[in-house]
């Protein structure tokens, strides 16, 4: 950080020496303006033991009676029943409900949903919340479905109460039983457990730093949190949702199926199958799934028990299923989003930002969007410039230039609306006043503004349940758009995030503009010596000052004498009533009580719904909001948006980052689990802060981080206030690092767009585990230092400090898959079952082709718009059949419904010497997406010739071109090499020269680029 920007965030947060309720003077050196700090109790909720950690706490199971069913109901799509208490009521976390309804629905073949709520929920117990679907989807029947037409049968019995299963038809597997668990139904307590074979492997119930499968001895707490990234426990998301996958060994004379419940995940050359199923839990409320070794407990704070079982069987059978029905479709995103993002939290003005574009110029490293923290923002306050730094003139210029260019900008907004002191008339803020009228706040029990403090010091807080809020909003952005023409938004504290508990600042927001309570990365006693693990091995001297530097700063912030900690609490239930802000069952919040740093659950909503019944769903409702605002800024145009909290739903409408993150290499590593686990929640663009975000980074990290993400579908570098300057021009090592892997992304972008594309329109994934692709290896069950992009590329990185090389399986070789080396372009020779030790010094990122694959790539670009204008080529990797098939689709990258489309089929075989390029229609869409570029150049991988083919021929018919004219030599392996067109290597690059626009053009379209001769190839 620079000297001039230090010196304005002390004019922001200066000291103040009158200290008001809940206030204590800040600790930097006297300004111009005078600004109070909170004091940090204003943050310390209640010390609450978590139900999970409390010796005392009462067992539920011991003590309630469960229900009994009656009046069951035969229906044509399943059953109905009622469901009474089958004793004395426990009250053990609550109310008991003493009713309620039952309602099992076959919705499909593959998906069945079973439903039990209350019986009776009106005027007089509305405090039984039931989900609405207009704010979340309710999945419902997709035609008139029957028992007998499902691969799913529910069973259920009364003894020794009422219980459930739900079983494979085909297999007789039992997916789901709650057998042997009593059903415990309360006004704020819900729970049900369900049996699991021994070593289940379990994926998704995020959001959550952890490895991609969960293991069985662990308590996942579903509620969205405010918190730096750590791990294993809550943080933004909440997403409800298991994919679980079976292993099975198949007797050979019946084909019968034995599911293996030891542990097999070392046995990838054993003959098994693997069947998949998917289980969504469709509430809002705070919860926790406690995985143990043979079950798994669902503990809800309220709702209902909404369930869907998605039969699959495999992962890409559960994943389209659920978001089809439940999730919602991924938002097609814009071309340019999956160019190249650079951020940080610490850029200046408009001049630094010119600075940091200029310098990716100066060393060649592509930039898409440039993105810009709460520094632009006037005093942190969303929709305003600050016009001193960031001024709407300086703007203006330096954005025409950067559009120019052909490059973005995609500036932060955060969740909460500054509240202008009424006492003060320079404190005016539009925004407020205009979202005041139109009655877009939340608000107390009593209805006066719930008043929290965030960034800018006290806060409101967005409805997004009340009549006004969404368009308030949308009006925002359209009025900011106006001053600066931002490119996309990014959304952030949505959680939502508050500094203080309860409505702090009700009798204090006079005193606005405040200061967090907590100091600032770069404040005195807060600067940061942190780097990463192994720093030291490499930098003994730097690691040596920084650790005494820590001590010293620790040592002074150190008080004599330690306030004792607050005694520890209990919650009691209240028959008859529900006590939001403190329930009677406590699950293990990363932040303790719900309203610390959080709005309160008893904030109330235009509705009369508390904050407690969808407080999981501000951040997925303000990126609903901000989906429609950016429709109306740009009409006909794809909204880019990327969030932080997120839910069942979002997304249809954002992306998403992973949050506050840290400059270590575990880190790195969690960024892909955590990737995959969203492509499960249907958010395939997704990324982290590469290089991390909270501490210093160094030159080798970066290296490595800058090549990981650079096949994430979001690829971002982002870091904190005051840490060292991270963007890949600060190492030479990691100029030379990012260009290579770069220049592999953008040569890959046509194929990550038709990822896109298809999961857009599909539900499938872009990025994928192994054990997606391969789903019969049960040692690929656990694997996730590996991953897939599509079916096509393996990516293998290195995620250790000081390593020159990598282990790596390849998936299949057993089979027959063959792998190609990105860059020799030669066939891959591994062990089945084995990992394969592959160099990978400093800069160099292992990256391999799958045999069978067809590639469409462009010659890189610095940006992707100029990307977009270079010629074609293909990568044809052939399998062990010696053939290959591939998918291009095209649009003109913006419009949420584009005009044209291009989808273009690609299948090889060197036995028939062809490769044929068909032109697809899509559905609806007759008119072909023009792209005049031409098809410059073919590789073809795994050929096995004599001797060069003396001619290469093209050929057209319909809507089909045909390479034809090389071909394999009769006889000869997989592996084999024999002189070729490229010196002696078992590929062949073939020049040809035609358009794809519209293959019904062939060969007549015009080619502006100069015929090369295969040997300058």
């Amino acid at each position: 950080m620079t000297p001039s920007s230090l010196s304005h965030l002390r004019v922001l947060w200066a000291v103040v020496t009158v200290v008001c309720a809940g206030l204590a003077p800040a600790t930097h050196a006297a300004s111009d303006r005078v600004i109070p700090r909170l004091d940090p109790s204003i943050d310390d909720g209640a010390n609450l033991i978590p139900n999970v950690q409390d010796p005392q706490a009462v067992d539920a199971q011991a003590v309630c009676p469960g229900y009994l069913a009656s009046n069951v109901v035969t229906t044509s799509s399943g059953l109905t029943a009622s469901l009474a208490l089958a004793g004395k009521a426990c009250n053990v976390y609550g109310t008991d409900i003493d009713r309620l309804n039952l309602t099992v629905e076959y919705q499909s073949s593959d998906r069945l949903h079973v439903e039990i709520i209350p019986t009776h929920v009106d005027a007089s117990n509305a405090s039984h919340y039931i989900l609405p679907d207009h704010l979340v989807k309710k999945p419902g029947a997709d035609e008139p479905s029957t028992p007998d037409a499902s691969d799913l049968t529910f069973n259920w019995t009364n003894v020794p109460s009422f219980a459930f299963s739900v079983t494979r038809r085909s297999s007789g597997d039992i997916l789901f039983s709650t057998e042997g668990k009593q059903l415990v139904y309360e006004n704020q307590f819900i729970e049900f457990s369900s049996s699991l074979p021994e070593n289940y492997n379990l994926y998704g119930l995020g959001e959550v730093i952890h490895g991609l499968r969960l293991g069985n001895n662990l308590t996942r707490t579903i509620f969205a949190a405010d918190v730096g990234d750590p791990i294993d426990r809550n943080i933004y998301g909440s997403h409800p949702f298991y994919l679980e996958t079976r292993y099975y060994t198949v007797d050979e004379t019946t084909g019968n199926l034995t599911l293996e419940t030891g542990d097999v995940t070392a046995n990838s050359t054993a003959g098994y199958v693997s069947k998949s199923h998917g289980v969504y839990v469709r509430n809002a409320h705070g919860q926790e799934v406690l995985l143990r070794p043979e079950s798994v407990t669902w503990r809800a704070l309220g709702g209902s028990l909404d369930l869907y079982f998605y039969a699959g069987p495999t992962q890409p059978d559960v994943t389209k299923s659920y978001l089809k029905s439940a999730a919602g479709l991924p938002v097609m995103q814009q071309y340019f989003a999956l160019g190249y993002h650079q951020s940080r939290w610490g850029y200046a003005n408009w001049s630094q930002l010119q600075g940091v574009v200029d310098n990716f110029e100066k060393f060649g490293i592509p930039l898409e969007t440039i993105w810009t923290d709460i520094d632009y923002m006037n005093q942190y306050r969303d929709f305003e410039n600050d016009q001193h730094t960031f001024p709407y003139d300086t703007g203006r210029t330096f954005l025409q230039g950067l559009h120019d260019r052909g490059q973005h900008y995609v500036p932060i907004v955060d969740s909460a609306v500054y509240i202008p002191n009424p006492h003060n008339e320079s404190d005016r803020y539009d925004p407020f006043t205009r979202g005041n009228e139109s009655g877009a706040f939340m608000t107390n029990p009593d209805g006066s503004l719930y008043i929290g403090a965030v960034w800018p010091g006290f806060t409101v807080f967005p409805d997004w349940l009340s009549a006004g809020a969404g368009g308030w909003w949308a009006n925002e952005l359209q009025t900011w758009h106006g001053n600066v023409s931002f490119d996309g938004i990014w959304i952030d504290m949505s959680e939502v995030s508050s500094f203080c508990v309860g409505s702090c600042g009700s009798e204090d927001y006079t005193q606005n503009p405040v200061h967090p309570p907590f100091g600032l990365p770069g404040e005195p006693g807060n600067v940061i010596y942190d780097y990463p693990e192994g720093f030291a091995a490499t930098n003994a001297s730097e690691a040596a000052t920084a650790s005494a530097l820590a001590s010293k700063q620790s040592a002074a912030a150190a008080t004599p004498t330690a306030p004792p900690p607050a005694p520890l609490v209990r919650t009691s239930p209240e028959i008859g009533q529900r006590d939001v802000n403190y329930p009677p069952y406590v699950i293990n919040n990363v932040n303790g009580d719900l309203a610390t740093h959080a709005v309160s659950p008893n904030a109330t909503h235009a509705d009369g719904t508390q904050e407690y019944d969808v407080h999981n769903l501000f951040g997925h409702q303000i990126l609903n909001a901000t989906y429609h605002g950016l429709l109306n800024v740009f009409p006909g145009k794809r909204p880019f948006i990327i969030g932080r909290s997120t839910f069942v739903g979002s997304g249809m409408f954002a992306g998403h980052w992973g949050g506050d993150n840290y400059s270590q290499w575990r880190y790195m590593f969690f960024s892909i689990p955590q990737a995959l686990s969203f492509a499960l929640f249907g958010i395939p663009m997704f990324g982290v802060d590469t290089c991390g975000f909270q501490g210093n980074s160094d030159e080798e990290l970066c290296n490595r981080w800058m090549q990981l993400s650079a096949f994430f579908p979001f690829y971002r570098n982002h870091n904190d206030l005051s840490a060292l300057s991270q963007e890949p021009y600060a190492w030479a090592s990691v100029i030379d690092a990012t260009k290579t892997a770069m220049n592999i992304r953008f040569q890959l972008l046509p194929y990550f767009y038709t990822l896109m594309w298809q999961a857009h329109s599909t539900g499938s994934t872009v990025m994928r585990a192994l054990a997606w692709e391969f789903p019969n290896d049960p040692s690929l069950a656990a694997a996730d230092r590996q991953f897939l992009l599509g079916s096509s590329i393996l990516i293998t990185p290195v995620l250790t400090q000081g390593a020159t090389s990598v282990e790596g399986v390849f998936p299949g070789v057993a089979h027959g898959e063959l792998w190609y080396d990105w860059y020799t372009q030669q066939v891959v020779h591994a062990e089945a079952g084995k990992n394969t030790t592959i160099d990978a010094p400093l800069g160099h990122i292992p990256v391999f082709v799958r045999g069978g694959s067809v590639l469409p790539i462009q010659e890189p670009a610095m940006t992707t718009r100029d990307a977009r204008k270079n010629p074609w080529g293909l990568i044809v990797a052939l399998d062990s059949n010696e053939s290959a098939d591939g998918l291009l689709y095209l649009d003109d990258g913006e419009s949420v419904l584009p005009e044209s489309t291009l989808v273009v089929e690609f299948n090889a075989s060197a036995r028939t010497s062809s490769l044929l390029a068909r032109r697809a229609v899509t559905e609806g869409m007759e008119t072909a997406y023009n792209d005049t570029n031409p098809l410059a150049n073919i590789t073809i991988m795994g050929l096995k010739l004599s001797k060069p083919p003396k001619q290469v021929t093209l050929s057209f018919v319909s809507d089909v071109v045909n390479v034809g004219g090389f071909g394999s030599v009769p006889g000869t392996g997989a592996g084999a090499r024999a002189p070729n067109a490229t010196g002696g290597k078992s590929r062949m690059v073939v020049v040809v020269l035609f358009c794809l626009n519209d293959l019904s053009t062939f060969p007549a379209c015009t080619c502006p680029y100069p015929r090369r001769s295969r040997e300058e190839e």
